[in-house]
């Protein structure tokens, strides 16, 4: 749903007609609240909310997915380093040498 400029809203005029704005949200719309001139908070339907949410989620894990199976790759093409060794050779790195 693209905004139009009869969507972007000044704060002063949200407070003064919340309920108005509500019920066109409740509709379909989105507002954009701006506070000073710049954009401040949008107000959309609760279910709208929850659903953006939903799709972050399913983003979240189709990323992870993806490093998963990146990581399999590597481990099948013999890209791997012992766990052991690895750690200590990063807690050599981190730990600050003494000076004499």
């Amino acid at each position: 749903m693209a905004i139009s400029s009869g969507d972007v809203i000044p704060l002063s005029q949200a407070r003064a007609n919340l309920s108005e704005l509500a019920d066109q949200v409740k509709a379909g719309a989105e507002k954009i609240v701006t506070k000073n001139g710049e954009s401040y908070v949008a107000i959309i339907d609760a279910q709208r909310l929850d659903y953006y949410h939903q799709l972050e989620r399913e983003h979240i894990h189709l990323l992870l997915i993806d490093d998963a199976s990146k990581g399999l790759a590597d481990v099948a093409a013999g890209k791997v380093k012992d766990a052991r060794n690895t750690l200590a050779a990063i807690k050599r790195r981190r730990t600050p040498k003494a000076t004499g």
